[in-house]
This record gives structure tokens, sequence and C-alpha cells, in this order.
């Protein structure tokens, strides 16, 4: 325990005072007195350095329990010594270390000082030392408080300070503080950035302010952290952020910790660290190189199929059929009536009108393998304008879509270009084989997908080119 100079010392820094007698005579002190000694003794025992004072003559009059722990002396055998020499400090470099720590009495403000003491076993402990002068009610220098602690504590501790100060300033990835009502109490700059909002603009804000989607997976994260602790691994979440030009969709790759307050008995949490990093780049490279890989699987497996069909005009459905996984609804092929049509005349002013027959399209409510039409050589209803025919006087895809239209209206849509009615985004390839104009092979999908995008059309034209092939394969078939 910490104690302060007993008989023939005096319970504060400063010099000698006479004993103030009682009113019965007899020595001691006032009970004011005796609480602010203890009072004095439990503030220093509760500190969380090391702390030892000197006299002005150099008489150790303080000694804390964390110095005890430290270096092994109790307070009853440090206070009462004079200076450190032979006990706390090797004989050889006692004068030099108490020079400079009584140097303080003379030094304006703090001195910082590294040097080794000895422990009671024998052991030597490097510190680091903060000494100050102690004045008296005169004002003049009445002795010296110092206040010490191991070197590799206070580096660990420098360490963790400047860690936060680099993460909060400097950091490559967004570092927020998350409060216990799941409210950003520190923002980095990155992060604020990465959010489209100054740092101070965004604290104190609910989370739902920040963001137009991923809200929801965010908070429950957070929630988790803040009851369970921090998971094993990152967690990566797509989110949309507002910015002055709309929304942008985002991965974030998030990791999370638990704050608990060092200061108290049982963990109390102060919220969470979320640490992210946009990976959205590498995201969508990832997305489009597993997809290539599984269209390729897919051109790969259509052929193979198709070289077993006996009918070219089946195997055509086949490339249809393998097309379609995961890349659109439904699918059509539609079939120039007539034969082929040459170059010149797909879309000259002068030429007939071209009439398109349905040959082959999937079924549109269970799932199975396309059917074959088409027999009677009965043209579809195609109105001018109409994106397969567009595709035919172009010679190249065509995409088209029902855009922001009612539910009611984009169905009316679909099926005013004969369409099944849950088409919304829609991808005419032309069908091209010996250069000629065989058809059109359409694609469509419905509300719930993305629309179709240029590398949509690439894969698309791939697919319209095998089926051209066994097309061309089946007319000359028929023909023989």
């Amino acid at each position: 325990m910490s104690a302060s100079r007993r008989s023939g010392t005096t319970d504060e820094l400063g010099p000698d005072e006479p004993e103030r007698d009682g009113p019965d005579g007899s020595a001691g002190g006032s009970e004011g007195s005796a609480g602010g000694s203890d009072l004095l003794a439990a503030l220093l025992d509760g500190m969380d350095a090391a702390l030892c004072a000197f006299d002005g003559d150099g008489v150790v009059t303080h000694w804390n329990r964390e110095a005890e722990r430290i270096l092994g002396w109790t307070a009853a055998e440090a206070v009462g010594r004079q200076g450190f020499a032979g006990w706390a400090v090797r004989e050889a470099d006692a004068e030099e270390v108490e020079g400079r720590l009584m140097s303080a009495m003379e030094a304006p403000g703090r001195q910082v000082h590294e040097f080794a003491l000895l422990t009671k076993d024998g052991g030597r402990v490097l510190v680091r030392t903060q000494s100050a002068a102690v004045r008296g009610p005169d004002g003049k220098p009445a002795g010296v408080y110092c206040a010490f602690s191991e070197v590799h504590a206070q580096i660990d501790l420098e360490r963790s300070i400047a860690l936060s100060e680099a993460l909060f300033e400097d950091a490559s990835w967004g570092v927020v503080l998350v409060d216990a009502d799941l409210r950003p109490a520190v923002v980095n700059a990155h992060a604020a950035r990465a959010l489209g909002i100054g740092r101070t603009s965004v604290l104190g804000r609910p989370l739902g302010e920040l963001l137009a989607q991923g809200v929801e997976e965010l908070e429950s994260a957070l929630t988790h952290v803040l009851a369970e602790g921090a998971p094993p691994a990152p967690a990566e979440i797509w989110v949309s952020v507002r910015t002055p030009d709309g929304e942008r969709r985002r991965c974030w790759r998030c990791g999370f910790v638990r704050l608990a307050s060092p200061l108290a008995e049982e963990p109390v949490p102060l919220g969470v660290g979320w640490l992210f990093q946009d990976v959205t780049e590498a995201k969508q490279a990832e997305q489009e190189a597993a997809m290539l890989r599984f269209r390729t699987n897919q051109l790969h497996r259509a052929a193979r199929a198709a070289a077993e069909c006996e009918d070219p005009a089946e195997a055509a459905t086949v490339h249809l059929d393998f097309a379609l996984a995961g890349f659109a609804d439904h699918a059509l092929i539609d079939r120039v009536a007539g034969g082929a049509v040459p170059d010149q005349a797909a879309g000259g002013e002068t030429s007939d009108p071209v009439r398109l027959v349905r040959v082959a399209v999937t079924p549109s409510g269970a799932p199975g393998p396309s059917r074959l039409g088409g027999e009677a050589g009965l043209p579809v209803r195609y109105a001018e304008g109409h994106p397969a025919l567009q595709c035919v006087a172009r010679a190249g895809s065509v995409r088209a879509d029902a855009g922001e239209l009612p539910a009611q209206r984009a169905r009316e849509w679909a099926v005013a270009r004969q369409w099944p009615a849950d088409a919304v985004h829609v991808l005419c390839a032309v069908l091209r084989s010996r250069g000629r104009t065989l058809g059109v092979v359409t694609f469509l999908r419905g509300a719930g997908r993305t629309a179709f995008g240029r590398g949509d059309a690439v894969y698309a034209e791939d697919v319209a080119v095998r089926i051209a092939s066994a097309l061309d394969l089946a007319g000359a078939v028929e023909q023989e």
C-alpha cells in the first residue's frame, strides 16, 4: 500500500512542520487531516502508473502500489530512504540517476528520462520516468514527484495511441467507430469519402440516412458483434451509397471488433470498430470471370450434345436450351420465310418486307426443352419497327427494354410484340450462315433480372452462330 512518511516525517511534500496538539494536549492531527491523508493514499494506490516522491533533501516520501508491483519494494521499505542508492539503483549509477531526478526541482515543466532500476530480487528493469517539481506554499520547490512505468509498457501505450491516430488519419481503408446505438461516433477520412459525406456531417446520424441499400445487413452485423463479439472472418456486404450523381452500388469487405471499456470490472460494450475496404472492382471482375467460365462450359456442352442429334433442327434447340441456363428466362427462334435473305435485300428500300416464321420456342410456364414448330409456315405478326425485324435489317444485335413502365403496361408492351407477358428485357441476335441472314434468335428476361449488357450481346451472338449453322444444315437436308 502507499504510505507517507510518519514518525519524524510529514504527510506532505514540504519541510517538516511542528506537531499540532489536540484539545487534550496529545499529539495528532484533526479528523479532516486524517481523512485527507487517507484520500491521498487511496488516490495514489489507484493510479495505473508507479509514483514516488522525494522531499527537498532527496528522501522518499511517497510510494504507491504500482511502484511496489514493478520493483517489489513495499511502501514500508521504501518510504524514509535517502534516494535510490544501494537498493533501487546500483551504487555506480546512483549519483547520475538522483541528479537527473532532483534536477526537476529547478527545471520548468516535466522532464522525461530512461534508466534502469533494481528490483527487490536483484533484477533490473528499464523504466521511463516523468518528473516535476513540487512547490510549497511559498512557491519555492519543496520536492520532486516521479511517475514511472516499464519502458515496454510505455512503448505499447504509445504504439496503441499512434495506431489509433494513424487509422483515423492516414489509413487506406475505412475506419468507423459505431456507438451502442449503431450511430457513427468517429469516422476517418477514407470512410467519409466512401460514404460521400464530410467527416463531421456523418457523426451521430442513423446508417439508414447514409446508405440506400444494405443497411439491414450492416446493422444486423453490428448488433451481432455487440452481443457475441467479433466474427472469425471478414464479411462482404453490398451497399448502395447516396451521391450527388445518384446511387452507387458498392461491395465492402468488412471487419468488426467489439470495443469494451478497460476501466470497468466487467466488460461494458462501448460500441463496434468497423473497418472496411471497397472491393467492388475485384468482386465484379471475379463475377465476370466466373460467368465467362460458365458460359464457355455451356457452349462446349451444347456443342457435344448437338453433335449427337440426327435432326439438325433439334440440334438448334439444344443450343438454345443450353444457352438459356443462367442467361435468360425465355428464348425463341424466328426463321426468314421462304429461305435466307441476301445481304443486298435485307434492308433495302425496294425489297419485299421480310417475314419471319417462329420455328422454336421455350415453354413459358413449367420449365422444359424448347418446342419445334413452324411447319405451317405462317409468319408471325410483327409490326413495323419490331426489334426482330430491325435485327434482320441491320444484320446485327438489337436490345429493347420496357423501361419504367408500370407492371400492366409492361405486360401490354410484351404481348403486343408477340413475346411472353412477363418479358421486360429483350435481346435479338441475327442468325447468319454462309454470308446470308437466316433469321433471329430472341432472348427475354423478366423484371427480376437486369437488362442485357454488351457482354450478354457477345454471348448471344456466339450462340446465334451455332444455331444458324444448325438451321442452315437443316435447310440443306430438306432440299436433298
